[in-house]
C-alpha cells in the first residue's frame, strides 16, 4: 500500500492538532481508548464538543498550553492508502522542528486561521515548505464557522496567499486551497453543506488522490550502497549483492552503471527483493543488485547511471538550518553525513543569514545561532558525489553533526 508522509504547520490555535484529531475521528482511526480519554477530558473542561487537539498534544506542556512543541508522527489509514503526518509546532523559537518534520514529507498543510487571515508565520511556514522543495500543499482555511463561512473572508486570504506566493522560488508546487472546519467537520473528510460556493475537494479526498508523479521530484536514480551481501552458505557461495534504497529514478536490468568514487563501470546481472527478481527497481524501492563483473563495491560507495554522474567535490556552498544550541562559526570543524557517508568538514564563511519570513537576507555573519538559516560554504576532507537539492531532494541534502557531543547540530541543502 502506498505510503504518504504530511507536514502540518500552522501557528498558536489555528486548530492544526485538532484539524489532525479530526482526520482520525472521521476515518475511524481513533483507538476506542484514547477516544474515551478525549470525551472524559473534554467533559472535564467544560467542553460542549470532543477536544480533538488531545489526540496529538503528547507532551504535558502541550497539554497545558494548548499549543504544539515537539514533533509527533501520526499514523492512520484508508483502504487506498496509509498515511504519515508529522505534527511540527508552529512558532519560531521551534523552526528547528518545523525543518525536521518536513524534510521526509512528500506533501504539506498550512494551517490559516481564518480570523486572522496570512500573518508573518504563515510567510515562514511557506518558506520552509518553499526551502524544501514539498511538491503539494495544502492551504486549509480553517475556524470557517468562526467566520460565518464568508466566501469572501475565504477569496481575500486565498488572495493575499497567492501574492506571498510571488516571493517562491520553487514554482514546480502545486497549491490547493480548502475551506475547512476542523472543530466540526467541515471539508475534512465530509463535504459541507455551510460552504455552496466551494466546488473542490474534501481534505481527505484531495489527499486521497495525489499520485505518486505529483509528489515526488524527479531525478536521475541514486543508488548509495548500504550493505554488502555475501552469504556464507554453500548454495550461494559466489553470490555478492550490493543492498540500498534506489532514490530519485528507476533502475532496470542491463543498465550500465558506474561505481563511485572508483568511477568502475559494469552493467546490472540481477535486481532482487528478498527471495524474487524483478527487471525494474522503481524509485524509493530497497532492493539487492547485482553486477555482471567482479567489481570493488563497498558500503558508502554509489551505483549511478552512465552519463548520469553527480558532482564529485570537497567543496560546497549549502543553505544551513542551525540546530543546535552552541554557535555555528566560520572555521568551525564538524562530521558531515550525506547519506551513509561521514567525512569532516570545515565552515570555510558564512554568506548570509536568511530571514524565513521573505523579509530578505542579513549580510556581514560572524555566527549563527539555534533556528538560524543561512547560506554557508564548507570545505571537506575528502570527496563526496552530490547533486544539488533543488534537482535531488536526497542525493542533495546533508546532516551535521557536532563530534564532541555527537548531536545532530544541523541539516544543509546543497546549492
Amino acid at each position: 500500500m502506498e505510503v504518504l508522509k504530511i507536514a502540518t504547520a500552522g501557528s498558536v490555535d489555528d486548530g492544526k492538532s485538532t484539524l489532525i484529531g479530526r482526520l482520525l475521528y472521521d476515518t475511524k482511526s481513533m483507538t476506542d481508548d484514547k477516544l474515551e480519554a478525549i470525551e472524559r477530558t473534554s467533559k472535564q473542561k467544560g467542553y460542549d464538543y470532543l477536544d480533538f487537539s488531545l489526540a496529538t498534544d503528547g507532551l504535558v506542556a502541550e497539554r497545558e498550553q494548548g499549543i504544539t512543541i515537539d514533533v509527533a508522527h501520526i499514523y492512520f489509514s484508508t483502504p487506498s492508502k496509509s498515511y504519515i503526518i508529522a505534527d511540527t509546532p508552529g512558532h519560531v523559537e521551534y523552526t528547528r522542528n518545523m525543518v525536521t518534520g518536513a524534510s521526509t514529507s512528500q506533501a504539506s498543510i498550512i494551517l490559516i486561521d481564518a480570523r486572522k487571515g496570512v500573518i508573518e508565520q504563515t510567510h515562514r511556514h511557506f518558506f520552509i515548505n518553499n526551502l524544501l522543495r514539498i511538491k503539494d500543499v495544502i492551504v486549509a482555511i480553517n475556524k470557517m464557522d468562526l467566520v460565518d463561512f464568508s466566501e469572501e473572508t475565504y477569496n481575500t486570504i486565498k488572495a493575499d496567499f497567492q501574492e506571498l506566493m510571488k516571493k517562491r522560488d520553487y514554482q514546480d508546487q502545486n497549491i490547493t486551497f480548502i475551506p475547512v472546519s476542523a472543530l466540526k467537520g467541515d471539508n475534512v473528510v465530509n463535504r459541507s453543506g455551510n460552504t455552496p460556493w466551494y466546488n473542490g475537494q474534501t481534505l481527505l479526498e484531495h489527499l486521497e488522490e495525489l499520485d505518486q508523479k505529483d509528489i515526488y521530484n524527479t531525478g536521475t536514480p541514486r543508488f548509495p550502497v548500504q550493505y554488502v551481501i555475501r552469504p556464507k552458505t554453500e548454495d550461494f557461495h559466489d553470490f555478492r549483492g550490493f543492498a540500498g534504497k534506489v532514490y530519485g529514478g528507476e533502475l532496470n536490468v542491463g543498465d550500465e552503471v558506474v561505481v563511485l568514487p572508483s568511477m568502475t563501470k559494469s552493467r546490472i546481472k540481477d535486481i532482487y527483493f528478498y527471495n524474487k527478481q524483478y527487471k525494474t527497481a522503481p524509485r524509493r524501492s530497497s532492493v539487492t543488485i547485482t553486477l555482471e563483473d567482479e567489481v570493488n563495491v563497498s558500503r558508502g560507495d554509489m551505483l549511478v547511471k552512465v552519463g548520469d554522474l553527480p558532482t564529485i567535490d570537497k567543496q560546497l556552498t549549502a543553505t544551513v538550518s542551525w540546530m543546535d544550541s552552541a554557535s555555528f562559526t566560520p572555521g568551525g570543524k564538524y562530521v558531515l553525513q550525506h547519506g551513509v557517508n561521514k567525512v569532516l568538514a570545515k565552515v570555510d564563511a558564512i554568506e548570509h543569514k536568511i530571514h524565513p519570513d521573505y523579509s530578505g537576507i542579513e549580510e556581514n555573519v560572524s555566527s549563527l545561532q539555534m533556528n538560524d538559516i543561512a547560506k554557508v560554504r564548507l570545505r571537506l576532507n575528502k570527496p563526496i558525489f552530490y547533486d544539488k537539492f533543488k534537482e535531488h531532494r536526497t542525493n542533495g541534502s546533508f546532516i551535521i553533526i557536532d563530534s564532541r557531543t555527537n548531536n545532530t547540530a544541523g541539516v544543509g541543502f546543497i546549492e
